[in-house]
């Protein structure tokens, strides 16, 4: 086992959560090993052409010191200014992250944590390439990517898992969605990532539509960039949108880990809901087929066709007698789902461990966000139901690596 456990943090991750708690650590002195590989989601759990649905002035990675922020890299580069009317490409956002590691953060380690289990009053923290390490700490900042969710009812369409090369597969599989040119495509869900994929797959020369439960999709107004006086004191802004109620949220993600356990978890799953971004609104409106009030409920294979049981529709065909849907392959655009269980490098006894939030699988966390086991962080989405819908965003960055950092710094001792 390498080094010594006193003074060591380990961070898990390496996008814009793993990236700021660790320079501001490494400002603070503390001695960091990140591991992961810098902006990982984001090159490889994203289709190329995909936006990003926030603002510039939402999407600020948060250093300990000026000069981190996107406006400033774009600046650094020579890019043009963005503005909120101007769609942030990923591969932009990519490149920011990969600037800010550079400037702020230092030496990321991009090597994947295989299991992480307690030693003493230490953590041993094993790597892919089987060295162990000892650390005091571990701040785990994996993202979105472990939790991808997919509904029970369509996974008998990938017997042997879901992916590309599956008739399922889950957004966060794909960096290329014109693998799918010239093929029917079923995508099920209603928020950005189903309509700019259909908006995508559409342009690549598939034959798509959506599947949406709700009764009507959703869509952003268009950002107004000078509001009176008045219109601003109604309808305050924030990095989630305008309104006092998201502008509170934004303001005080500490108040909502004050909060009953059942009214966070409300907030939580209510406070933003499934809405397609405003620039998207004219790629996928009138050219994309968009069935609303659908409900898949059945789902099976049948001579190399995924056939779906849709609830509400009334135009699909007739095979072996019962009415279904054939496409060539289903796009889940079904969202994530913190749960600790999806974290498989944290040992049984550790996940076991961790007190979780009343009715969920998500940690429950102190104003640190450090969990019921002693030098255990989690943040990012995984922090959201604790501290409301700004962790699942770019915005949260500053809240929680102020917070983390603060207290490893007063715990962990310096070198």
């Amino acid at each position: 086992m390498s080094g010594g456990p006193g003074d060591l943090v380990v961070v898990i991750g390496a996008g814009p959560y793993g990236l700021s708690v660790a320079a501001h650590l490494r400002a603070a002195g503390a001695r960091v090993r990140v591991f992961g590989e810098v902006m990982g989601s984001w090159r490889h759990a994203m289709a190329t052409g995909m936006f990003l649905k926030s603002t510039p002035a939402a999407t600020d990675l948060s250093a300990p010191v000026p000069g981190g922020r996107l406006a400033d890299f774009c600046q650094e580069q020579g890019e043009p200014e963005l503005t909120e009317l101007t769609p942030i490409p990923c591969e932009v956002f990519v490149g920011y992250g990969m600037w800010f590691a550079e400037q702020f953060v230092g030496e990321v380690e991009p090597t994947r944590v295989v299991f992480v289990e307690r030693a003493g009053a230490a953590f041993s923290v094993q790597l892919e390439d089987g060295e162990r390490v000892a650390a005091a700490a571990v701040v785990v900042a994996t993202g979105l990517a472990p939790l991808a969710y997919i509904p029970g009812s369509l996974l008998t369409l990938a017997p042997h898992g879901a992916g590309p090369e599956a008739a399922l597969s889950h957004t966060s599989h794909h960096t290329d969605l014109s693998r799918y040119a010239g093929q029917r495509v079923a995508v099920v869900g209603g928020g950005q990532s189903a309509l700019e994929s259909a908006a995508l797959l559409h342009e690549a020369g598939a034959q798509v539509q959506v599947l949406v439960r709700a009764a009507q999709v959703r869509w952003g107004a268009v950002p107004v960039l000078d509001r009176s006086l008045a219109e601003r004191l109604v309808r305050p802004a924030s990095p989630l949108g305008t309104g006092w109620a998201l502008a509170g949220l934004c303001r005080a993600p500490h108040a909502v880990r004050c909060l009953p356990a059942p009214a966070r978890m409300l907030v939580f799953r209510r406070a933003l809901g499934p809405s397609g971004g405003w620039w998207l609104r004219e790629r996928v409106e009138g050219i994309v087929p968009i069935r609303t009030r659908r409900r898949i409920e059945h789902a099976r294979l049948h001579g190399g066709e995924a056939l779906l049981r849709v609830s509400g529709a009334s135009d699909d065909r007739t095979v072996d007698g019962r009415a279904e849907m054939a496409v060539d392959h289903v796009l889940a655009a079904t969202g994530y789902r913190i749960d600790l269980d999806a974290l498989p490098f944290l040992s049984p006894r550790l996940r076991e461990a961790v007190a979780c939030v009343t009715g969920s699988r998500s940690p429950s966390l102190s104003a640190a966000f450090e969990s019921s086991v002693d030098g255990l962080y989690f943040t990012g989405s995984l922090a959201a139901p604790m501290f409301g819908p700004m962790l699942r965003f770019v915005a949260g960055t500053a809240f929680a690596a102020r917070r983390i950092s603060a207290r490893l710094t007063r715990t962990v001792p310096h070198r």
